[in-house]
């Protein structure tokens, strides 16, 4: 399949393809969506320790609770609803494509706060409860300048299921809201027998409900691989040529930074600091020392 540049995702916005109908709660007729919303889905990425990789996206779509009361269905089993878009039910629960262009695309393009517009698109009004990933067959990465087949492991699925309560969105404008898909690469790929396994681990979260740190390592010499975590989360990040990187998404707290250094360089912790939604912990210069 022919490799795409991950902005090419921006044409495929305000297309809207198909919907389908499935259901959790059968009942006697389906309930008229009232209304539409326009959401965009932003793709960023929290990388790993390789040259690239490519992951093969054949589609994305999004399961919108039309009815009045979404709470009700709190209690569905989504992995069932999920693994099918095409059972037929009388239901409020409506699958929409959001006509994302079919391609392999480079994820390690989207980091230190890199994003792209996954798609926009006009939907029915309603809760999202479901956004479904469909993956190809074409993945691969590349590590030391040698390119590997990365494969999903046999009893995996091949689409990601990311579910949601509803109100996770950032409700930017009335009826126009926003969510960003982090794909995070250190968990998502693992290595056994000389071989390269995708399970894709993918985060949600709004930039405005969340908190970020940034900041800027030298000399590039020491590759540094930059963690940072307290006891909750944990998060990655790879400077750029310049040395800056950034890491968002982070709930509010207290946090440690630590610096993995190679090539001699000292490795060094920075404890204490403290993110904040309403203000990004910048960390400034980092200057490693062998």
């Amino acid at each position: 399949m022919k490799k795409t540049n991950p902005l090419y995702f921006i044409a495929a916005a305000a297309i809207l393809v198909s919907f389908v109908f499935t259901a959790c709660n059968k009942s006697a007729s389906v309930e008229s969506p009232i209304g539409t919303q326009s959401v965009s889905l932003y793709l960023t990425d929290a990388p790993g320790v390789f040259d690239n990789v490519f992951i093969d996206i054949k589609s994305v779509s999004l399961l919108i609770d039309t009815s009045k009361d979404t709470r009700k269905k709190d209690t569905c089993n989504w992995d069932r609803i999920g693994s099918s878009r095409h059972e037929k039910n009388d239901s409020s629960l409506v699958w929409q494509d959001l006509g994302v262009k079919a391609g392999v695309y480079d994820i390690l393009k989207l980091r230190n706060g890199v994003d792209t517009l996954l798609a926009t698109s006009t939907v029915f009004k309603g809760a999202i409860r479901l956004i479904k990933i469909e993956l190809g067959t074409t993945h691969s990465l590349v590590k030391d300048s040698i390119t590997y087949p990365l494969n999903i492991p046999f009893n995996e699925k091949p689409y990601v299921l990311i579910k949601l309560k509803g109100g996770e969105w950032d409700e930017f404008l009335p009826n126009r809201s926003r969510l960003w898909l982090d794909f995070d690469i250190s968990r998502s790929i693992v290595e056994k027998n000389n071989q390269f396994y995708l399970k894709p681990f993918i985060k949600f979260f709004t930039v405005k409900a969340t908190a970020g740190v940034s900041g800027k390592v030298t000399p590039k010499e020491a590759q540094a691989v930059i963690t940072v975590f307290n006891n909750t989360d944990t998060a990655y990040a790879l400077p750029n040529h310049e040395g800056y990187f950034k890491i968002r998404g982070l709930a509010d707290g207290t946090y440690s930074v630590f610096v993995n250094a190679s090539n001699g360089y000292a490795d060094t912790t920075i404890s204490n600091v403290v993110v904040s939604k309403t203000k990004e912990a910048q960390l400034g210069l980092i200057t490693l020392k062998k």
